[in-house]
């Protein structure tokens, strides 16, 4: 299952990100600059992820620049709760950093009978933090997985609780490693037990932080911690470690490396839309302006991966939008 998830997330980074090999991330000059339109006001919604909670407060706030009597409330708990709120009608738009499973996608098109529409927004890479202080130059998947998984199905045979184990000399060498992560209810949470753990279970001893923001501030304050969440969280108080699928083969979570790092995904939107309709000003102009080079700026701004003029107009195009 890993590989094939990397082959495609790889494939289809090439198709999104034909020219990464830079070292300062641009934004596709083809994209279009947002122009204000007459007609557009009420309140926008956003319930769902957590990860994706800073992108979606700069996409508001420069869309109220545009339109300041737009009203935009945003909640950010956890990729599970997108589907449940946009089945029931209370969020406009659910942010996510997964795609929904097949399940939630049944329960909405019982309600509605159509499947939502995901939108894919930006590119995340998942990463593993460790306070900045730890000396450590990498790990592979199944170190990762025999840090934070009880079934070790990544192939370690000793379960790793000392950072001497990981070849950690000094003071660190004896310290239990203190770990850090999401709540069930995150897609951070599932991508991770899905890639990391090899889809088995995580260790009780995992303290679960409501926020990314949370996990990356636990382990700036703990010598001996390590967690995980996207990669827009980094601080400079914590490391992103390189990681490698097995061996040392080391690949650092940085935009010209989106082909080969382990564990990057796709940051989404999902929208309520009956497929043939036009969608109200207020949801069309919105998603126009986070596929223009504004909302692709805050997408950058907010240290994930834009993408490209073709992509967005895709996009759109799902939505019965034509730039």
């Amino acid at each position: 299952m890993f590989r094939n998830l990397v082959f495609s997330l790889a494939a289809i980074s090439a198709c999104l990100f034909p020219n990464l090999a830079f070292a300062q991330i641009q934004v596709d000059t083809d994209l279009p600059v947002y122009q204000r339109v007459s007609g557009v006001s009420g309140t926008i919604k956003s319930i769902g992820s957590d990860t994706m909670n800073n992108m979606m407060t700069l996409w508001a706030e420069g869309f109220q620049e545009i339109y300041p009597n737009v009203q935009i409330e945003i909640e950010g708990k956890g990729s599970s709760t997108a589907p449940p709120a946009l089945i029931q009608g209370t969020a406009t738009f659910g942010p996510m950093s997964r795609p929904m499973k097949a399940n939630e996608i049944d329960d909405f098109e019982k309600r509605y009978g159509y499947k939502p529409t995901a939108m894919g927004t930006s590119i995340d890479m998942l990463a593993v933090y460790v306070n900045k202080d730890n000396p450590i130059k990498g790990l592979s998947l199944p170190q990762v997985d025999a840090l934070f998984s009880t079934n070790r199905k990544g192939g370690v045979k000793e379960d790793i609780t000392r950072w001497g184990q990981l070849g950690v000399g000094g003071a660190l060498a004896q310290s239990p490693i203190s770990l850090y992560g999401r709540n069930s209810a995150s897609g951070t949470y599932a991508l991770f037990k899905e890639i990391a753990l090899f889809g088995g279970d995580y260790k009780p001893t995992v303290k679960e932080q409501p926020g990314s923001s949370s996990v990356v501030q636990g382990v700036a304050t703990d010598k001996a911690g390590i967690g995980y969440s996207g990669i827009g969280y980094k601080t400079s108080d914590v490391r992103a470690l390189p990681l490698s699928v097995k061996g040392e083969d080391y690949v650092e979570p940085t935009a010209d490396n989106a082909d080969d790092y382990p564990m990057s995904r796709f940051l989404y939107i999902y929208v309520n839309y009956r497929p043939g309709s036009e969608l109200d000003p207020l949801r069309r102009e919105f998603l126009k302006y986070i596929f223009s080079q504004q909302g692709q700026k805050a997408v950058v701004k907010d240290g994930y991966l834009p993408i490209t003029a073709a992509s967005a107009t895709a996009q759109l195009e799902a939505v019965g939008i034509k730039q």
